[in-house]
């Protein structure tokens, strides 16, 4: 698990945001973003300074830009 602020998460993600790369981001169980690539990769952030709806606004993000996004709420 990588931590790291929400800046640097933002920035180091630039190059991926596309479903070409990302095949599925959601928040866990522990509220870290996870995300999962198509070479089978999977990475898990836990972004240190920022809320859960922010962490949500950011999930609705990239599904805007075509990545799939698991609904985990239950």
């Amino acid at each position: 698990m990588e931590t790291c602020m929400m800046t640097d998460f933002l920035e180091s993600l630039k190059p991926w945001l596309s479903q070409d790369y990302i095949r599925t981001a959601y928040l866990n169980e522990d509220g870290h973003l996870v995300l999962l690539f198509k070479d089978n990769v999977k990475n898990v952030y836990n972004i240190n300074d920022c809320s859960k709806g922010q962490l949500k606004k950011i999930l609705a993000d990239l599904k805007k830009k075509g990545v799939h996004v698991q609904d985990t709420s239950g």
